[in-house]
């Protein structure tokens, strides 16, 4: 029954994309260039309307059943229409982060869906309390706007999204979770289809209706699965998301060096990055969807880790990411610290 309800995704994806593309000329839902895009021509944007769409026709086929289930769609409804508000009146940086926490609330306040606690190797158990709120709300605004941030390239957002829900899918049926495998899945063939009008040279951008709704997902997904377990599990669901976490954490580095705003706009963006030393439009796609698969894979490998394999894993993770910033100037084109203490010791 999964296997129709991912196909009937899919195939509703690709019947409602170009419905949706003739809607967003109608009503003037387009993208139009300027001196932080890359595309030249003027785009339909609202692209997230058939994403949804089709998931939830699949979502219907098959309804799995969790106590979470009702307050992450009636999120998932708030954070579409205030995706689609934001990509036909461009609102305010204030006002869409206030339908983000709004849409939060209602996952963490009337779905239940809180990070408890964690278990610390060599400490114990550690419980947040009344900080369990304001963590899982961090968690879901933070990764849904990481989601946003990565959408700057065609097919950039739905493919890294794609990746990110293929880990998740995996991980959850490992961990025994069909609800959460379920939803995924049939959230990947959603954006899946839309990909193929999505990619390099692109018919339709996903807009915020569609980064704002898939970067939602992934997070209240990747919590559920992960919540209240040891804290090197929760490393999991952050690996998974290693591309946009990682771009938006240098991106906040870059902004506090260059000291401006961390919410101003730039076009020194991972993607923006690959393009500046050379590589094509659809080579930086497809690089960065390699990466993104590396940190899937290495999400399911530290899964199966001792502790010690754990964070040995994190460790050469981590300065293998830097090493790849510092190169292609991601936190900004002088911010070398590793590379120049390599070369202070090779002296």
């Amino acid at each position: 029954m999964l296997f129709i309800a991912m196909s009937v995704a899919f195939i509703a994806a690709i019947i409602l994309t170009p419905l949706v593309i003739k809607l967003a000329y109608r009503i003037g839902a387009v993208d139009r260039p300027n001196y932080r895009k890359v595309h030249a021509r003027i785009m339909p944007r609202i692209g997230g309307l058939a994403i949804f769409g089709a998931f939830i026709i699949g979502y219907a086929i098959l309804l799995p059943k969790d106590e979470h289930a009702t307050g992450i769609l009636v999120g998932a409804v708030i954070i579409v229409l205030i995706g689609f508000l934001d990509d036909m009146l461009e609102i305010t940086a204030k006002a869409k982060l206030s339908g983000q926490l709004l849409a939060a609330l209602v996952v963490v306040l009337w779905g239940g869906l809180q990070i408890e606690f964690i278990n610390l190797p060599f400490i114990g158990q550690l419980d947040f309390g009344y900080l369990s709120i304001p963590i899982t709300i961090i968690w879901i605004i933070g990764i849904t706007n990481a989601i946003n941030l990565i959408d700057g390239l065609d097919g950039l957002a739905a493919g890294v999204s794609t990746i990110a829900l293929i880990a998740i899918t995996v991980m959850a049926a490992l961990m025994g979770d069909f609800f959460v495998a379920a939803t995924a899945s049939i959230l990947a063939a959603s954006s899946l289809g839309f990909l193929i009008f999505n990619f390099h040279p692109a018919k339709i951008f996903m807009g915020d209706t569609g980064s704002l709704f898939l970067g939602f997902m992934i997070s209240v997904l990747a919590l559920l699965g992960f919540k209240n377990v040891a804290v090197v599990s929760l490393v999991i669901p952050i690996i998974m998301l290693g591309v946009p976490i990682s771009d938006t954490f240098f991106a906040i580095v870059r902004r506090v060096r260059m000291k401006q705003s961390i919410t101003a706009a730039d076009k020194s963006h991972l993607h923006h990055c690959l393009l500046r030393v050379g590589f094509s439009h659809r080579q930086a796609v497809l690089t960065i969807y390699g990466i993104a698969i590396l940190f899937g894979a290495a999400a399911v490998l530290f899964s199966q880790a001792t502790v010690w394999g754990a964070l040995l894993l994190i460790f050469v993770m981590l300065i293998v990411i830097e090493l790849f910033v510092e190169l292609i100037g991601l936190a900004g084109a002088n911010y070398r610290p590793l590379l120049n203490l390599v070369r202070m010791i090779g002296k």
